[in-house]
């Protein structure tokens, strides 16, 4: 893993702002143009919601000024953007839902109205995150308790087994019950599994770097060395049996795959980690009828036996005829049919909005999510230590993959999976794990566009070029040098950043670097006999 050292970054508050102010048109510019479509007026409330929103963008501002002033000023908005764009579809599609209940007496039977649950999870989310940046300071702190995060993962991937909280939807039993609140504990496991991903591969990627026999022209890793693939391998194959969940599966063992190439640089444990699940995913079909359902419907999806049948592929082939008729411009906010398609505020909302904003708006929405999923992983190469690298990487890689699954899904380049769109679907557990991951990335962002102290000379092992102090003497200083710190420096120079704790921007992965006897010598440095002894 690699360093960029990129200039000192200042705030750029103002600009930040701007973009904010742009991303809350866009969620305001939605909902109101759908209540004028649908209902010829804007809605009486539209000034109140304006005015909270432009509050809440406010505070969120002075918050980032004061929590995490060097942050990127990009992440923040386009969340904010995604979120509205959201909120706004669903309020659409509760229109249609609202006027469908007026004809059907029976309430069990009436279509689920989630707008106002989504807006107070919208605000669970953002006081969450909150939270999580005024409680972690430096990114860092949360390598001290990586298996305790590890421990954690477990015992969420656990909880819808246990009998009397655990809930089967759908043929997937991934959900809890808790009195009136469902919660979905594997949109939280992304987080912990992340944390304790990055923090074991960071103390332990030297081993899993190290290279075996070469096969086809790829360096595959030593046999003693799979075993930390093969456990979560397991834990992949036990949600995907248990649980029945192929995308949770395909979420948690993808993550530690890229975890695990962007750690040791090694292609062959991509190549590993496809050939261990394509046989696990093959097996899944043939043994689970919910997964095989699932693979008929990609793979004939326009068969008339297979569109009637229950559970069949009626609600893909719904969802990909409202884009069809969307077009390359959409018909407008509040003017399409997207309700008629199951679950379009939550599974399909993608094509929702498809429908509605058309070619166009998608890739747009799609742009949104490259440009976030790009300031993550910029803010990994910045940072400067190793685990807010892979930390930075992984919920960067986790929001894309989960955004190409969905959006496979509906298209049917892939199967569906059940994964929904970060920020945009209908669920509380996914927009409170949404909006984490946000708070995470602005904490390492910040982290790695702070400025960083000059260290003392001496700690870099070269002295301090000399200045000769003869009268009439020239200030062109000496050649360089290098030697070993003396006593005499201690008292001089002041304690070694490492000893105060300050960073010193020198480390790539935290801890020592081994020593390497190949290791070249400055070419612009003279060959001083105590030079070998100087870099020891």
């Amino acid at each position: 893993m690699a360093t960029v050292t990129i200039a000192p970054a200042r705030p750029r508050r103002v600009l930040e702002m701007a973009l904010m102010l742009l991303a809350l048109a866009l969620g305001i510019g939605g909902y109101a143009l759908t209540a004028l479509n649908r209902t010829g007026a804007v809605p009486e409330n539209l000034g109140q919601h304006v005015l909270i929103l432009v509050i809440v963008a406010v505070v969120a501002e002075v918050g980032m000024h004061f929590l995490a002033p060097y942050a990127d000023p990009v992440i923040l908005p386009i969340a904010v953007a995604l979120t509205g764009i959201g909120l706004a579809m669903i309020y659409r599609i509760d229109l249609s839902y609202l006027t469908l209940n007026q004809s059907i007496s029976d309430p069990s039977h009436q279509y689920a109205v989630v707008g106002t649950k989504q807006l107070m999870m919208v605000g669970v989310a953002l006081v969450a995150a909150a939270v999580l940046l005024v409680w972690v300071r430096d990114h860092k702190v949360l390598r001290r308790f990586t298996y305790l995060f590890g421990l954690a993962s477990l015992l969420l991937l656990v909880l819808p087994l246990i009998p009397g909280i655990g809930v089967e939807h759908l043929g997937a039993r991934i959900w809890i019950q808790l009195g009136p609140l469902s919660l979905q504990p594997a949109e939280l496991v992304k987080i912990t599994l992340a944390v304790f991903f990055s923090g074991y591969l960071v103390t332990n990627r030297d081993n899993l770097a190290i290279g075996g026999p070469r096969v086809l022209g790829m360096r595959l890793p030593r046999a003693r060395d799979l075993g930390p693939i093969l456990v979560v391998w397991l834990i992949g194959i036990a949600v995907l049996v248990l649980q029945r969940d192929l995308g949770t599966s395909l979420l948690f063992f993808g993550l530690f795959v890229a975890l695990l190439y962007v750690a040791t640089d090694r292609v062959s444990w991509l190549v590993i980690g496809a050939l261990m699940f394509l046989p696990a995913a093959a097996l899944a079909v043939r043994t689970f009828p919910h997964v095989q359902r699932r693979f008929t419907v990609w793979l004939h999806a326009m068969d008339p036996a297979v569109y009637d049948a229950v559970g069949g592929s009626g609600q893909v082939v719904l969802g990909l005829f409202g884009q069809a008729s969307g077009g390359l411009m959409g018909t407008g906010w509040g003017r399409g049919y997207p309700h008629l398609v199951p679950f379009a505020q939550s599974d399909f909302i993608l094509s929702s909005l498809a429908e509605e904003l058309g070619l166009t708006g998608l890739l747009a929405i799609l742009v949104l999510y490259l440009i976030l999923i790009e300031r993550g992983l910029r803010a990994s190469i910045g940072v400067r230590d190793g685990f807010g690298k892979l930390l930075a990487a992984g919920l960067s890689f986790s929001l894309a993959l989960q955004v190409f699954v969905v959006l496979g899904g509906i298209t049917r380049v892939i199967p569906l999976t059940g994964l929904t769109a970060p920020f945009l679907a209908s669920g509380g557990s996914s927009m409170v794990s949404s909006w984490l991951t946000v708070a995470i990335l602005v904490r390492i962002s910040d982290a790695a566009r702070r400025p960083v102290s000059t260290p003392a000379p001496w700690t870099t092992g070269l002295q301090a070029a000399i200045t000769d102090p003869t009268p009439g003497a020239t200030d062109t200083p000496t050649t360089p040098t290098r030697r070993r710190p003396s006593t005499e420096d201690a008292h001089t120079v002041g304690p070694s950043p490492r000893d105060t704790g300050q960073d010193t921007g020198l480390d790539i992965i935290e801890g020592d670097l081994p020593e390497d006897p190949d290791y070249p010598s400055d070419p612009r440095l003279p060959d001083t006999p105590d030079h070998g002894e100087a870099r020891s």
